[in-house]
């Protein structure tokens, strides 16, 4: 069981680490709280980390349902899903310097800080579309699978939520300590990480896409026998 819960962590961590690439945006958040107070500064990635768990644990615990509504099964959403996580690997292992949802910043002024914590801080800038599809995308392969157990179910949720939270508090620890990361890594390092996570992105997306293909051939092979 515990080594379920650890995999299953692992692979919500890995996955969603290089599309919210908290490293890569903490530059662009402190383009926007630069000159603000530390406490200001504390407050903001605070907010952005708990708004960023909310819309993940949501995507994960209702996307998949909702294409499921529209007639999507999960071997279909897992091809689907795993054709989305891959190809964001592709392009993140082959993409020079920050990804382009963090270059349309722009610093704003003190008053305006608090209220950017949201949008476009949290959405798009940190959780975007990338990263809620891939939420959806794991939540097929995890959370919905029909005729687990509820011990299995336990160890999904627990494994995913926890998978989240530590993603919520990297991107609490990266936002809040912006200014130091961005003295000490510099735009060679966090390439370098992001680099690294994408390879690992890429293979989950191939594992998905596969396991997918796997459970329509087992159907077809099914109706045919029977």
């Amino acid at each position: 069981m515990s080594s379920s819960f650890l995999h299953i962590f692992l692979t919500v961590y890995a996955a969603l680490f290089p599309i919210v690439n908290p490293l890569g945006g903490a530059p662009i958040f402190l383009s926007f709280v630069r000159g603000s107070s530390t406490k200001i500064q504390e407050q903001m990635a605070r907010k952005i980390a708990i708004y960023g768990f909310t819309i993940l644990m949501c995507a994960m615990l209702f996307g998949a349902q909702i294409l499921m509504f529209f007639g999507v099964s999960i071997p279909v959403l897992n091809v689907a899903g795993g054709l989305v996580v891959a190809s964001l690997g592709w392009n993140l292992l082959h993409q020079g310097g920050d990804p382009d949802k963090k270059e349309d910043a722009k610093e704003l002024r003190e008053e305006d800080i608090m209220g950017s914590a949201f949008y476009p801080l949290t959405m798009p800038l940190t959780v975007g579309p990338g990263s809620i599809a891939t939420a959806i995308a794991l939540s097929a392969g995890h959370t919905i699978q029909p005729g687990a157990s509820w011990a299995n179910l336990a160890i999904s949720f627990g494994g995913a939520a926890c998978g989240l939270l530590a993603m919520s508090l990297t991107i609490y620890f990266a936002f809040r300590e912006a200014n130091t990361i961005e003295r000490v890594l510099g735009k060679t390092g966090t390439n370098v990480l992001v680099r690294l996570f994408a390879f690992i992105l890429l293979a989950i997306g191939l594992q998905m896409l596969w396991g997918g293909i796997h459970e329509l051939i087992d159907q077809v092979a099914k109706q045919h026998l029977g």
